[in-house]
């Protein structure tokens, strides 16, 4: 299956660099190419990618407005996986770009292959965060203090061994990794990790990440 990319930044020179790298690669084709969050919202709508490239800071239309729009409740499925990519190591981007929707944060100085393989990883449904971002991210949570939460999702409507297992994605565990800690089969730890994100109304686990942490699920350092 080929990846449809839809390359949103307000730098010429960047949005060519990404969609000549990624138009090089057998299975990913570029659509499309906006300067500002405004048109990309409009190719999105036009072009139907599956993975949108998003800058952060742009005028007319932030990255993070922008992924609000493009996954609005209402919008034509599929919805695309939004991958964010700035400049900026900036922990309040990280959490306004997961809670937007978005499957990925990128850093601008990734290694190329870097780059190719985070768009094919949430192509295909995972999620993906660069390790200083994970890592500034848990920071964050680690200096709050002890029992507040952000958002007061509520965890009741899961049962015990999905609460397990939302531990163990927040934790950053593989699928495979969590099978071997709960000692169940890798095949039923997907089944887990989908009905944990229906039943919270997550779109994937880069979401699932900050519920676990933000309702105290998962203490930093644990």
């Amino acid at each position: 299956m080929t990846v449809r990319v839809l390359v949103v930044d307000d730098q010429a020179m960047v949005r060519a660099g990404f969609a000549a790298l990624l138009d090089a690669q057998p299975d990913i084709t570029v659509v499309g190419q906006a300067a500002d969050g405004e048109e990309g919202v409009r190719l999105a709508a036009e072009t139907m990618p599956d993975v949108v490239l998003m800058d952060v800071r742009m005028p007319a239309l932030d990255g993070i407005e922008a992924t609000r729009a493009m996954l609005a409740p209402g919008r034509p499925a599929p919805l695309p996986k939004i991958v964010m990519l700035t400049t900026f190591d900036i922990d309040d981007y990280v959490l306004d770009a997961l809670r937007a929707g978005a499957s990925g944060f990128l850093l601008k100085d990734a290694l190329p292959d870097d780059l190719v393989d985070a768009v094919r990883i949430v192509a295909r449904g995972d999620a993906l965060l660069a390790p200083s971002v994970t890592r500034r991210l848990i920071e964050r949570f680690a200096a709050r203090p002890t029992g507040t939460t952000a958002i007061g999702s509520d965890l009741d409507v899961l049962t015990d061994r999905e609460r397990e297992v939302l531990r163990e994605v927040a934790q950053g565990r593989s699928n495979s990794e969590i099978a071997a800690v709960l000692f169940i089969a890798e095949q039923t730890v997907k089944s887990h990790v989908s009905r944990v994100l229906t039943k919270l109304g997550l779109r994937d686990r880069a979401q699932a990440v900050v519920v676990a942490y933000e309702a105290g699920l998962v203490i930093p350092g644990d």
